[in-house]
């Protein structure tokens, strides 16, 4: 497996137009605008894949996330990277997310084009031991109960708000 932060990234501008490419590392340390996609997986129940990101991460280790997801590679396109990190992420296979929204994630020097997708799942998940470090299927009520409490990756925050209002309880 390659280091992450050699993982080759688009660089694009305000208007998510590519300008040209850069490894993660750089792109995280110069605060260059990328791709990323979010997806929140949910089954038949309604209860929502929600996990804590590994302490090894480049972006918010140890924090919690409701998506699944991740950069957007050099050259691929938001939904072929939204089924590979949803199937890398969840161990599964034959997943198929559906779009929702894209908007442009910006806090602290940071920025990045953010694909919203969503996806129903109902059988068993094998979670990537690389990525997730521990996970649970939660009920919305459950979730809201760990966002006052727990820390959670400020884009997800900003991707579950957006979601909500799409999708509202």
């Amino acid at each position: 497996m390659t280091n992450p932060a050699e993982e080759l990234l688009d660089v694009v501008d305000e208007h998510d137009r590519v300008i040209g490419t850069a490894p993660r590392g750089e792109v995280y340390r110069r605060g260059l605008t990328h791709r990323c996609v979010f997806i929140l997986v949910s089954d038949r129940a309604g209860r929502i894949f929600v996990h804590r990101r590994t302490d090894t991460k480049l972006f918010a280790p140890g924090f919690h996330d409701m998506f699944v997801g991740g950069v957007v590679g050099a050259g691929e396109t938001y939904a072929s990277a939204a089924v590979r990190e949803a199937e890398e992420e969840l161990g599964v296979s034959g997943i198929e997310p559906r779009p929702l929204v894209k908007f442009l994630f910006r806090q602290e020097g940071l920025s990045w084009w953010c694909d919203l997708y969503e996806a129903r799942w109902d059988g068993p998940v094998a979670p990537q031991e690389s990525e997730v470090a521990w996970h649970a299927w939660l009920t919305p009520e459950e979730l809201d109960a760990r966002l006052a409490r727990d820390a959670f990756v400020p884009d997800g925050l900003e991707a579950y708000r957006r979601y909500r209002e799409l999708r509202p309880a």
